[in-house]
């Protein structure tokens, strides 16, 4: 780039003054073969006009003025509008002032009256997009999709009327196919992408990075595009490299939930209390090929307890303690892994209360009877009458006793249970006590009178 040296002089002086800006429209360039490209740059940089001309030679950049004849004319380079060179020679006429775009890449500052015109003067040919092949980097990168570029299209760089250099965006395409996931359909599907780059170099690094198998291809640029002269290249069919995962968790019941006879814990998200069902379930993307869940007692997972070798895991958790769990997938050779959120899972210690009295009276309140417990894994609940017959038993802690005996209700008193039981945490327990019936709607209704409910 051609940097022009100051000059002290009236004119250098006086276009530092703050001026008027013209309108955008003064300027034309003439002689061109094909269409001359208009980018409207950003007011920070001074400048009212880009013009982008696929070959400036034999061209023409014309004015429009008040008076050709007392406008007055600059260009400058690099070293920005300070910097700017009277242009002497130029063509002038009545109502125009026009110069030979002979400097190519140049900027230009038109000063007619009390008012300037900015703009800047880009040739296409000196920054020609070029592309001889495209392939996969040798260097696969877990995080990006890289490929190796043979060609050229280089940043093509203007200069502010400050002289602070800027970049015109070629809006170079790579479009490729990637995954991404459908939270909906729980799984990941086909998604094409396209990214748009302002330049290339020999190496692009891509992100997010092709997770199926794909086709890269580069296209461009926007000049060439809106020239109809557009370049593209597409590489063979690419392997992903690069693995991406989702998870989730369910648990049927939680502890604590309405209508449960769980005593609730410390924790409101996975675990509660033992035995707790689990499942974990994983998605993930074409290039993984090896599952795995860690399960471990510390967060870091630095001596798991347990490896699962497989995408989705059902687990029941039946000891006190908080557990870790996380999925790792892999691809073929191992050099790309993708981890999953860690899931906490809590296990309370063990409780047991029991009731010493219930209503089976129908009306939705206390109806049955039924211990408040935590994390037991083992149970055992007999129902016994005053006369020491057994009346009723079961073995599951969330189960109750209806008040019941042969599908008749018994009638009001006192009746007796005794419960064994082992803890998630290893605490046995052996409670017995009695139970209190009041407000029975047996009493007085369908029993037969001989039955030994009312002895």
């Amino acid at each position: 780039m051609k940097a022009f040296p100051a000059k002290v002089s009236v004119a250098l002086t006086a276009i530092a003054l703050p001026l008027a800006a013209k309108a955008d429209s003064v300027a034309s360039v003439e002689g061109s073969s094909m269409k001359v490209i208009e980018v409207k740059p950003e007011a920070s940089t001074g400048l009212n006009n880009i013009f982008v001309v696929f070959d400036t030679r034999g061209c023409t950049l014309r004015f429009a003025a008040s008076n050709g004849y007392s406008a007055r004319l600059y260009r400058y380079s690099n070293l920005g509008g300070g910097y700017a060179e009277e242009i002497t020679d130029a063509d002038r006429d009545a109502t125009s002032v026009a110069v030979a775009l002979a400097d190519r890449d140049m900027g230009y500052i038109l000063e007619d009256g009390s008012s300037r015109y900015y703009c800047w003067v880009t040739d296409y040919a000196l920054h020609l997009m070029s592309l001889r092949s495209v392939v996969p980097s040798d260097l696969p990168d877990c995080s990006y999709s890289v490929l190796d570029i043979d060609g050229s299209a280089e940043p093509i760089t203007y200069y502010t009327i400050n002289g602070q250099p800027r970049t015109l965006s070629r809006e170079i395409y790579v479009d490729y196919v990637t995954q991404e996931f459908d939270a909906k359909a729980e799984d990941f599907a086909d998604t094409p992408v396209r990214k748009v780059y302002e330049s290339l170099g020999t190496v692009i690094s891509i992100s997010p990075p092709a997770y199926t198998s794909t086709y890269f291809e580069v296209s461009g640029d926007r000049f060439l595009r809106e020239w109809g002269k557009e370049i593209s290249y597409q590489t063979g069919l690419v392997e992903p490299t690069a693995v991406e995962c989702s998870t989730k968790a369910h648990q049927d019941e939680y502890e604590g939930e309405e209508g449960s006879n769980v005593m609730k814990g410390d924790s409101n998200g996975l675990g509660g209390s033992a035995p707790a069902d689990i499942s974990f379930y994983a998605y993930v993307t074409e290039g993984v090929l090896h599952y795995e869940w860690q399960m471990s007692r510390s967060q870091d997972f630095e001596n798991p307890e347990y490896r699962f070798y497989q995408k989705d895991l059902d687990y029941t958790f039946t000891e006190e303690g908080k557990y870790y769990l996380r999925f790792i997938g892999s691809n073929a050779d191992g050099s790309c892994e993708a981890f999953s959120e860690v899931y906490e899972v809590s296990i309370g210690a063990s409780a047991l209360e029991c009731p010493n009295a219930f209503s089976p009276n129908g009306d939705g309140v206390n109806d049955v009877w039924k211990v408040s417990y935590r994390s037991l894994i083992e149970f055992h609940c007999e129902i016994f009458n005053r006369n020491g017959q057994k009346i009723y038993g079961f073995d599951a802690p969330s189960d109750g006793w209806d008040g019941t005996w042969h599908g008749k209700t018994v009638r009001p008193g006192v009746y007796y249970y005794v419960v064994t039981a082992v803890g998630a945490d290893g605490e046995k327990y052996k409670k017995s006590g009695d139970i209190n019936i009041i407000n029975s709607v047996r009493y007085g209704t369908s029993a037969p009178s001989e039955s030994p409910l009312d002895e």
